[in-house]
């Protein structure tokens, strides 16, 4: 069982993060949880890579000393399996927002859908969402695409290593896809489906690996709470 110290000099402890949280809210719940089953006063605790909230999977968190390789841990590679809906799309490329546009299907084939996969894959030029927390001019996008002001975005540069197609079931497909720091499978979605000259977007994702960390090593919020020495009472 690791320790008050252990957590100081710094641990990294790989959790599933369950859908509707937000990457920040899993590090408060578990500096929360470690701070009051030690008595510590204070504990940094942090997370390598954000997930939306409609995102599960892996967060790889840091805590103490291990804070300082956050910074190592964000830039390798990261795996993602998920679902991409062709037909339609919504303003912040998933779920969180509603569908403004549909298109056809009819004319994609599974073999138009596997072909597409090539042209994302290697060093790209990708356009961030605009429901995203990238900041310009100190302010983030998705407020601005809240509010409903037109903002210019640039595109960045960003590698895709693999992209596979798993599962065809128009008009859900399922993927696997490799990719390096500051990739947004959002907009990979969306792209793919402009690709099929059609529509799509983000309907299922899950991040399953981080460098050579796994989502099957990763444990819950409960169980990593139900391991700690001291029960806490949660209301």
């Amino acid at each position: 069982m690791l320790t008050e110290q252990d957590y100081k000099d710094g641990q990294i402890l790989l959790i599933d993060k369950p859908l509707q949280w937000t990457s920040f809210q899993v590090v408060n719940k578990l500096r929360w949880l470690i701070r009051k089953s030690f008595s510590i006063k204070k504990l940094k605790v942090g997370h390598a890579g954000t997930l939306d909230p409609l995102a599960s999977g892996l967060l790889v968190i840091c805590t103490g000393k291990f804070t300082k390789r956050i910074q190592e841990f964000q830039g390798q590679i990261k795996e993602y399996t998920g679902t991409i809906t062709l037909g339609a799309t919504t303003p912040s490329y998933d779920l969180e927002t509603e569908i403004d546009q549909t298109f056809p299907i009819d004319h994609i084939s599974d073999t138009d859908i596997k072909k597409a996969t090539s042209q994302f894959i290697g060093e790209i030029e990708q356009y961030p969402p605009v429901f995203s927390a990238l900041k310009k001019d100190g302010k983030r996008l998705y407020e601005y695409a809240r509010e409903g002001t037109d903002v210019e975005i640039k595109p960045r540069k960003i590698n895709i290593d693999e992209f596979e197609i798993t599962r065809i079931a128009l008009p859900e497909v399922d993927f696997r896809v490799v990719c390096g720091k500051g990739t947004y499978i959002r907009s990979l979605a969306h792209d793919f489906g402009k690709t099929l000259n059609s529509g799509a977007h983000l309907t299922v994702l899950r991040r399953t690996r981080i460098g050579s960390f796994l989502v099957d090593d990763a444990i819950s919020i409960q169980s990593f709470e139900n391991q700690l020495p001291t029960k806490i009472e949660t209301t």
